[in-house]
């Protein structure tokens, strides 16, 4: 079964931006780091170059082992720490294939921090607008931001109109696991097939 990709070109906005040793603010982080992702597609950079940029941001960015094991949900409980890691490992290659495939032909997007709301201390929730333009229509993003280290925010889920792509991905997995007699195995083929 082919794993559906996420909308994955949306985590182009969770990169780093090379932040100081005082604490970021999740409005501000968002706001720098759209910058950041949108000079690099902007850029006359080959395809190539910019994958790998992207690739590197990301990797220091978004918390794609926190995504990696909320995506696999009840399963991570169920499988040995040899498999977790093979789990772990596979989740990687896959978030940063996925989105650097998507993200390398847009240009230029912008976006609009319109507020912020803390849910916690090691949450907050940023409220933002991918600009319209000629092509498409204003979409809204509501990131979700991980601030437990505020001097290293980290991206955990994107909610686009209302849709978790975590939560999405989740389900997708799970699905694949369940239809093939709760075997992580089956759920490891796919995610090697797709990082080839």
């Amino acid at each position: 079964m082919k794993i559906k990709g996420l909308v994955i070109f949306i985590f182009l906005f969770t990169f780093n931006f090379n932040y100081s040793v005082c604490a970021v603010e999740p409005s501000k982080f968002i706001s720098k780091i759209t910058g950041k992702a949108s000079s690099i597609l902007a850029s006359s950079d080959t395809k190539e170059n910019k994958i790998l940029k992207l690739k590197k941001i990301a990797a220091d960015s978004v918390d794609i082992k926190g995504i990696g094991l909320y995506t696999l949900g009840k399963h991570r409980k169920l499988i040995s720490e040899s498999q977790k890691s093979t789990y772990n490992n596979l989740f990687r290659e896959y978030f940063l294939k996925s989105f650097s495939n998507r993200l390398v032909d847009y240009s230029d997007p912008k976006i609009e921090v319109k507020s912020e709301e803390k849910l916690s201390e090691k949450y907050t929730i940023v409220r933002s607008i991918l600009v319209a333009t000629d092509k498409r229509p204003e979409v809204k993003l509501d990131w979700r931001v991980y601030t437990k280290d505020p001097n290293n925010p980290l991206i955990r889920d994107l909610v686009i109109e209302g849709l978790s792509l975590a939560r999405t991905q989740k389900e997708e997995f799970n699905s694949i696991i369940i239809s093939n007699n709760n075997g992580i195995d089956a759920l490891f083929e796919n995610l090697i097939e797709f990082n080839k």
